[in-house]
């Protein structure tokens, strides 16, 4: 795999304070956050007399009312209004949380995207590729379009078409779904400082505003702080990274893992803790804490043995299929299934709609409800090598794929390490993998159905085989591992999060109001 240069952007704004990092011998910049710093949003969103938040699935509810929130914090007039399509059932719940047509926060989103200065288009990806003609002409000239990922970039490249010209085109991408985003800012209210990270992108500045209105978007979110990326950049780290470790190649291994333990004659709730549990649980927290390192420096001489043998077994077959799935995603050719996947959820061309079915009722999730409702408050499972092992594999072999194309360490880290463990992770501790996989965005329920198997098979096939096998340990691969890089820069992002961990209650709800509207 030949090396893309490592991408160093740099950034001006008038607004906030800039910082330069130094992540493992690369300079980069990045803006923290706060809410000591709202009161400087009026002047971040200047010329702005309306915020239009279209959509209210995974990202829609959390930032339309963190941007609610933080504007009326900093006492500023600007309207955040929510734009539904007519007849959606998210306008109960819209309602529910403080928008209403009454006083002008809630409408139609073709009139909201119409009077807005600001439109945050925050509708699922393929219903992006599907609108974006209709959407862009409803937009007024010198408005700003606001993404949250940069699928629609993606989808434009692959069609050989580009944004209108007259309008501004930025994006501020939080790395976790919308639930932790509201979740962590709500606690943030009492520490300052809480959230969760966000990466920004300038792609088109028709007027020199674009970049201090997405910092101040991200500050408004409470993003504990900042740093800087392309769309091209975000949506192939943030495509392939929920294909990889934050979705679908966890689904993979633990699914992997489960089977091969309960074959080999581990009680089934056992088997359960020692993966699922083991990591969502105790390696989540021990990472997000103290680092990828201390996973292996916490175990025991024999479990370092133990460890080892997973790593070394199962590193570059994670790798094989991580590369793959990345060139997919650059090449277009992932964008392009997804976009084709949306449209079989309807019927057409004779043929039956074929929407997503649910994979929460197979044996091993069964054991996995059993198992939560057993577990005691604040449990973080058993530490057991061998999964750590898979997992930390797994993990430094995407930080390995997205260094070699070039990604920014901030990035890099984000994607891969803080993401996983500070955001999608408790949320699946607390109500398992399979609730995640059926209920997170619809871009990630495809990928992880269409990876999670490839993950699972490669395991299967090759890595427990070979290790079975008797092969050696790969010890130059362990050496690579214990002396990489990416651990010093981790503690230097580690130094600027927050000091409050997400606390995700038992009964957390993130499923979107279309999914419990259908059953589906």
């Amino acid at each position: 795999m030949a090396s893309q240069t490592h991408i160093s952007l740099d950034f001006q704004t008038c607004v906030f304070k800039k910082e330069k990092v130094s992540l493992a011998g690369h300079h980069e910049y990045i803006v923290r956050g706060g809410r000591d710093l709202f009161k400087l949003l009026p002047d971040a969103f200047k010329g702005i007399k309306q915020i239009g938040v279209i959509g209210w699935g995974s990202q829609g509810p959390a930032q339309a009312q963190n941007l609610r929130d933080s504007l009326a914090d900093a006492k500023s007039n600007i309207i955040v209004k929510v734009g539904l399509r007519t007849g959606s059932p998210s306008f109960a719940e819209a309602r529910a949380a403080g928008f209403s047509e009454e006083n002008g926060t809630l409408g139609d989103m073709w009139e909201t995207i119409s009077g807005s200065d600001l439109v945050l288009l925050l509708i699922s990806d393929a219903a992006q590729a599907d609108n974006h003609e209709k959407i862009f002409s409803h937009m007024k000239p010198n408005s700003i379009l606001g993404l949250s990922h940069g699928f629609l970039l993606g989808h434009l490249q692959s069609m050989g078409l580009d944004f209108p010209k007259n309008i501004s085109v930025i994006a501020v991408c939080p790395k976790a779904m919308g639930p932790s985003v509201r979740r962590l800012y709500v606690q943030g209210k009492e520490i300052n400082g809480a959230g969760i990270n966000s990466s920004f992108g300038v792609h088109q500045d028709f007027d020199g505003r674009a970049t201090d209105v997405a910092l101040g978007w991200s500050v408004a979110l409470g993003s504990p702080f900042t740093f800087v990326t392309t769309l091209e950049q975000e949506y192939k780290s943030d495509i392939f990274g929920e294909r990889g470790i934050l979705l679908g190649a966890v689904h993979g291994i633990v699914e992997s893992l489960f089977r091969r333990y309960a074959e080999n004659g581990m009680n089934e709730d056992l088997a359960y803790k020692n993966t699922v549990e083991c990591i969502t649980g105790i390696i989540s927290k021990t990472i997000s804490t103290k680092g990828i390192l201390a996973v292996y420096n916490s175990l025991s001489e024999e479990g370092k043995g133990e460890f080892e043998l997973a790593y070394s077994a199962s590193y570059y077959p994670c790798m094989d299929i991580l590369y793959e799935c990345y060139e997919d995603v650059a090449s277009g050719s992932e964008i392009r299934s997804v976009v084709l996947a949306g449209q079989r959820f309807y019927e057409k061309d004779g043929l039956p709609a074929f929407p997503m079915g649910k994979i929460d009722q197979t044996r091993m999730w069964k054991v996995g409800e059993r198992v939560r409702k057993a577990r005691p408050s604040g449990d973080l499972g058993p530490l057991y090598p061998f999964t750590a092992g898979v997992y930390v594999a797994l993990m430094m072999a995407q930080i390995e794929i997205l260094r070699k194309k070039g990604h920014s360490y901030s990035e890099i880290i984000n994607e891969s390490v803080i993401e996983a463990v500070d955001s999608l992770n408790p949320f699946m501790h607390a109500r398992g993998v399979s609730f995640m996989v059926d209920n997170c965005s619809t871009t990630a329920r495809l990928g992880s159905r269409k990876w999670a198997p490839r993950f699972d098979y490669i395991l299967t096939q090759q890595a427990l085989v070979a290790m079975d096998n008797g092969t050696p340990i790969n010890q130059d691969l362990l050496s690579n591992f214990l002396s990489d890089p990416v651990h010093g820069a981790i503690e230097v992002c580690a130094q600027m999060r927050p000091t409050v961990d997400i606390s995700v209650p038992p009964d957390a709800d993130f499923v979107r109001p279309e999914l419990r509207q259908s059953g589906n």
